[in-house]
Protein backbone atom coordinates (compact mmCIF):
# COMPACT_ATOMS: atom_id res chain seq x y z
CA UNK A 1 0.00 0.00 0.00
CA UNK A 2 0.97 3.55 -0.25
CA UNK A 3 2.89 5.44 2.14
CA UNK A 4 4.00 8.59 2.68
CA UNK A 5 7.09 9.44 5.57
CA UNK A 6 7.75 13.14 5.79
CA UNK A 7 10.82 14.70 8.25
CA UNK A 8 12.65 17.40 8.03
CA UNK A 9 11.06 20.45 9.83
CA UNK A 10 12.36 22.02 13.25
CA UNK A 11 12.47 25.37 14.55
CA UNK A 12 14.06 27.70 12.39
CA UNK A 13 15.51 31.71 12.02
CA UNK A 14 13.35 33.80 9.95
CA UNK A 15 15.43 34.35 7.07
CA UNK A 16 17.38 30.68 6.95
CA UNK A 17 16.17 27.71 4.74
CA UNK A 18 14.60 24.15 5.62
CA UNK A 19 14.47 21.07 3.54
CA UNK A 20 11.55 18.68 4.45
CA UNK A 21 11.97 15.12 2.75
CA UNK A 22 9.12 12.60 1.75
CA UNK A 23 9.68 8.93 1.01
CA UNK A 24 6.83 7.57 -1.18
CA UNK A 25 6.50 3.79 -1.54
CA UNK A 26 4.28 1.48 -2.84
CA UNK A 27 2.96 3.07 -6.06
CA UNK A 28 3.19 0.38 -8.65
CA UNK A 29 2.83 2.67 -11.64
CA UNK A 30 5.57 5.19 -13.01
CA UNK A 31 4.32 8.47 -12.33
CA UNK A 32 2.44 9.95 -9.57
CA UNK A 33 1.91 13.83 -8.42
CA UNK A 34 3.49 14.51 -5.56
CA UNK A 35 2.39 17.36 -3.41
CA UNK A 36 3.45 19.75 -0.35
CA UNK A 37 0.42 21.24 1.37
CA UNK A 38 0.72 23.02 4.27
CA UNK A 39 -1.79 23.97 6.62
CA UNK A 40 -0.86 26.85 9.42
CA UNK A 41 -3.44 27.30 12.57
CA UNK A 42 -6.89 28.33 12.12
CA UNK A 43 -6.01 28.41 8.33
CA UNK A 44 -7.26 25.98 5.47
CA UNK A 45 -4.65 23.80 3.75
CA UNK A 46 -2.52 25.01 0.96
CA UNK A 47 -0.83 23.69 -1.26
CA UNK A 48 2.30 25.13 -2.41
CA UNK A 49 5.07 22.82 -4.38
CA UNK A 50 3.95 19.30 -6.53
CA UNK A 51 6.01 17.51 -8.88
CA UNK A 52 4.95 14.70 -11.17
CA UNK A 53 7.40 12.25 -10.74
CA UNK A 54 7.43 10.60 -14.29
CA UNK A 55 8.28 13.77 -16.04
CA UNK A 56 10.15 16.07 -13.28
CA UNK A 57 7.29 18.73 -14.05
CA UNK A 58 6.70 21.21 -11.75
CA UNK A 59 4.20 23.15 -10.36
CA UNK A 60 4.15 25.95 -7.48
CA UNK A 61 1.44 28.22 -5.62
CA UNK A 62 2.38 31.73 -6.82
CA UNK A 63 2.73 33.31 -3.36
CA UNK A 64 6.16 30.60 -3.26
CA UNK A 65 7.28 30.82 -6.29
CA UNK A 66 11.21 31.88 -6.18
CA UNK A 67 11.26 30.97 -2.42
CA UNK A 68 10.17 27.27 -2.27
CA UNK A 69 12.22 24.57 -4.81
CA UNK A 70 10.62 20.65 -5.38
CA UNK A 71 12.62 17.91 -6.51
CA UNK A 72 12.83 14.17 -6.41
CA UNK A 73 15.55 11.62 -6.11
CA UNK A 74 14.17 8.54 -7.82
CA UNK A 75 16.67 6.22 -6.48
CA UNK A 76 15.64 7.21 -2.97
CA UNK A 77 11.85 7.21 -4.12
CA UNK A 78 12.15 10.99 -2.20
CA UNK A 79 10.70 14.34 -2.81
CA UNK A 80 11.91 17.22 -1.11
CA UNK A 81 10.97 20.55 -1.05
CA UNK A 82 13.62 23.20 0.63
CA UNK A 83 12.36 26.51 2.00
CA UNK A 84 14.19 29.77 1.65
CA UNK A 85 14.12 33.08 3.03
CA UNK A 86 11.71 31.59 5.44
CA UNK A 87 9.28 33.99 7.21
CA UNK A 88 6.90 33.79 9.97
CA UNK A 89 3.98 33.15 7.71
CA UNK A 90 5.52 30.08 6.56
CA UNK A 91 5.12 28.68 10.05
CA UNK A 92 2.27 25.45 9.05
CA UNK A 93 2.27 22.07 9.59
CA UNK A 94 3.51 20.66 6.18
CA UNK A 95 2.24 17.40 4.40
CA UNK A 96 3.11 15.00 1.88
CA UNK A 97 0.17 14.26 -0.98
CA UNK A 98 0.02 12.01 -3.71
CA UNK A 99 -1.87 11.17 -6.24
CA UNK A 100 -1.98 8.98 -9.60
CA UNK A 101 -4.27 11.45 -11.88
CA UNK A 102 -5.86 14.32 -11.26
CA UNK A 103 -6.68 17.52 -12.67
CA UNK A 104 -4.93 20.56 -10.43
CA UNK A 105 -1.87 19.24 -8.67
CA UNK A 106 -2.08 22.30 -5.61
CA UNK A 107 -5.46 20.92 -4.77
CA UNK A 108 -5.30 19.48 -1.49
CA UNK A 109 -8.94 17.97 -2.26
CA UNK A 110 -7.51 15.97 -5.10
CA UNK A 111 -5.34 13.88 -2.93
CA UNK A 112 -5.84 10.67 -1.63
CA UNK A 113 -2.67 9.59 -0.08
CA UNK A 114 -1.33 11.97 2.65
CA UNK A 115 1.55 11.24 5.31
CA UNK A 116 1.58 12.34 8.61
CA UNK A 117 3.00 15.98 8.10
CA UNK A 118 6.10 17.79 9.53
CA UNK A 119 6.00 20.98 11.56
CA UNK A 120 7.62 24.16 10.39
CA UNK A 121 8.02 26.81 12.89
CA UNK A 122 9.57 29.88 11.95
CA UNK A 123 10.49 32.58 14.38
Amino acid sequence: HVQLVESGGGSVQAGGSVTLSCVASGFTESGAYVAWIRQAPGKGREGVASIYTETDRTYYADSVKGRFAIWQDNAKKTVYLQINYLRPEDTAMYYCAAELLLMRPLDASEHNYWGQGTQVTVS
